[in-house]
């Protein structure tokens, strides 16, 4: 089959849509690429004049991921309010269409206004996960970008990560021009008033001198201003600027005054299936529950609430402006909001007689009571409740930090089956530090006791239980960050006798559903997560050979990253294991130490010899300073009510 012609370039700026639109026609949901989402915006290319900073988004994963990703659209809505800023949204594309733009010359797009993504100042990548880097290299690829940093030209967007993954961003260093580490929307912005005024002053320097501006104006990460030096056994010796007035440690961005930025407020309503069909209000950030594998609770410190006034403003508007019928209250922990059950009983009495549902994402086994759950469905609709306990024994909870005993988690599930609930899921991590095999197969107990409690308290036998179990992986930032990881083939070997003592008591059957992720993503997400500068080269190699969608098991494949790793990484004193089931020492430079999430790292190590110890930690809200170091060093402060407002006055919708 002869190639097909080159389709006529569009002038800088201008859509590609004419030559994409017949591509679509032959591939899989052409729906995602066509944008015109309710909400979305196209604004001129020149809105701000000859200055205008110009940013691609993107979440890099499917459309029906990307989309309702609230990182995303929060930032796409506040950097669109600046009148000489410009900001459209990209994702990345299946290998259907990637194959077909390749073939036809059409370069990496958005979806709003078609344009190259090349085209723009910025191409923002926001990673919540670290199986998203290959996707990453395609869409460079695609955009007619230089893969490496350090080969881009003056006519080259930035490239800048941020989410979660960005905290530790060295295995990605060779291909990031920066990294904004922390809540974005502040950051966005600071980093688009540089821009604009190094366009209005001619571009001083090129290139270098825009991303020298940035890293001296504190808060973002340039890797190439970084130089790293090893130990003759692989351990790295230090990591340290090679620019003057470019700092030693990158701080976090913490927005402290959620009311201040009640985005998004027109939130994006998505042209096909996606995963969330909600509308999401975002009601605390931060968690200080202290749980030791949980990186999000630890990088998001302190707490800050939003009050009840703004979550009710935000509701009302965001229904108003999508149309959706389902408002989810986010957070980490939303069960934890000072105020919950005010603010679900004002949501539930505003919207109660319409088809409007509230939804909480997974609840903590102590936070929950069943006036709250009423609440949420007092307009009739009644889903599975979902509860996160982590650990299968006594003795693992402890060790993680998860101060839920199996005392509050019978109690609390004896109340949701009688209250009429018949389905609850209940989450575990398998490989966690000091676990064992016996602590595992505490799940399978534990699982029974909850179908016999619920049968017992309801009288029925249509009780059912979900447990789903997720790989341990250890994380930058947090007390596990020196844990060794446990293997592959262990983690399979421990899920199977998990398996067989579900499955092989009769009296149970079908009522527990088992849900597990095998050992070998979880080795790449840990490869990857604790990784250093070296990784980019096996990185590299797993995309030139092909590897996308890593987070998808259908496209995901172990051995490509084994046989990359082996190659990219034969001329270092360090291999996969090195790097994932080794555990670390004290004084060892970990990769990340020169990113300051505001942890001390002292007091991090100390909770490490807690977990060890089996000795649990309380919730700061309510308890003095343990001396974690984020609020003095960020200089912010927990931020929670009670405020003694209420939602009134707030007219009640009746359908």
């Amino acid at each position: 089959m002869p190639a097909a012609p080159a389709p006529t370039r569009p002038a800088h700026g201008e859509s590609w849509l004419p030559a994409l639109e017949p591509l679509l026609e032959q591939v899989a949901k052409p729906v995602q690429y066509i944008g015109g989402e309710l909400n979305s915006q196209v604004k001129d290319w020149d809105c701000g004049g000859a200055t205008t900073a110009r940013w691609a988004l993107m979440y890099p994963d499917a459309y029906e991921i990307g989309l309702p990703n609230q990182g995303v659209m929060i930032l796409y809505e506040v950097l669109n309010e600046q009148p000489d800023v410009l900001a459209e949204r990209t994702y990345a594309v299946w290998p259907d269409l990637e194959a077909l733009m390749r073939e036809s010359g059409v370069p990496q797009f958005t979806v709003d206004g078609h344009r190259s993504v090349r085209d723009f100042d910025v191409l923002g990548l926001s990673f919540s996960t670290e199986l998203g880097y290959t996707n990453m290299l395609t869409a460079l690829d695609l955009a007619g970008i230089p893969l490496h940093a350090r080969d881009r030209g003056e006519d080259d967007p930035i490239v800048i990560a941020g989410g979660h993954a960005s905290f530790n961003p060295e295995p990605v260093a060779d291909f990031l021009d920066a990294a904004i580490v922390g809540d974005g929307e502040e950051a966005v912005l600071h980093a688009s008033k540089v821009i604009n005024a190094w366009k209005a002053a001619g571009r001083p320097d090129g290139r270098e001198g825009l991303l020298l501006e940035l890293a001296r104006s504190g808060g973002v990460y340039v890797p190439a201003f970084y130089d790293v030096s090893y130990l003759p056994d692989g351990r790295i010796q230090r990591v340290a600027p090679n620019q003057p007035g470019v700092p030693w440690r990158v701080a976090k961005h913490t927005v402290m005054d959620l009311d201040a930025w009640p985005y998004p407020k027109q939130p994006l309503v998505p042209v096909t299936e996606s995963v969330h069909e909600r509308m999401s209000v975002e009601i605390f950030r931060g968690c200080t529950r202290g749980c030791r594998f949980c990186q999000a609770g630890m990088i998001t410190r302190p707490v800050r609430e939003r009050s009840i006034t703004g979550i009710g403003e935000m509701v009302e508007k965001g229904l108003a402006a999508t149309g959706l019928d389902e408002v989810g209250l986010l957070s980490l922990s939303s069960a934890d909001h000072s105020e919950i059950g005010a603010i679900t009983k004002g949501l539930a009495d505003r919207y109660e007689g319409s088809q409007t549902g509230l939804s909480l994402p997974s609840t903590r086994v102590d936070a929950f009571n069943i006036e709250l759950a009423n609440e949420l469905t007092r307009n009739g609709r009644r889903s599975g409740l979902t509860f996160a306990p982590e650990g299968g024994s006594e003795r693992m909870r402890k060790v993680i930090n998860k101060m839920v005993t199996e005392e509050d988690l019978i109690r609390t599930v004896a109340a949701a089956y009688a209250a009429g609930w018949r389905q609850v899921k209940l989450y575990f991590m398998c490989g966690l530090p000091t676990e064992t095999d016996e602590d595992v197969l505490a799940i399978a107990d534990l699982a029974k006791k909850v179908i016999d409690t619920g049968r017992e308290v309801s009288g029925r036998r249509d009780i059912r239980c979900t447990v789903s179990i997720g790989g341990f992986v250890p994380k930058p930032h947090t007390p596990f960050q020196w844990a060794a990881q446990l293997g592959a083939e262990e983690t399979d070997a421990r899920l199977a006798k998990l398996r067989e003592a579900v499955r092989s008591d009769r009296r149970y059957g079908s009522a527990i559903g088992f849900r597990y992720h095998d050992g070998q993503p979880g080795i790449v997400e840990g490869l990857l997560s604790r990784g250093d500068r070296r990784l980019g080269a096996v990185i590299e190699r797993v995309w030139r050979a092909g590897g996308r969608f890593d987070g998808w098991n259908e496209h995901f494949s172990y051995e490509r990253w084994m046989t990359a790793a082996e190659e990219g990484l034969a001329e270092h004193p360090v291999d996969v294991a090195w790097y994932t089931t080794r555990e670390r020492g004290e004084h060892e430079v970990l990769p990340w130490d020169h990113i300051d999430s505001g942890l001390d790292k002292e007091w991090l190590w100390e909770d490490w010899l807690d977990a060890l110890d089996e000795r649990e930690v309380e919730d700061c809200r309510w308890t003095p300073c343990f001396d974690c170091g984020v609020c003095p060093q960020m200089n912010t402060e927990i931020q929670i009510g009670p405020t003694g407002k209420t939602l009134l006055p707030l007219s009640v919708v009746r359908t």
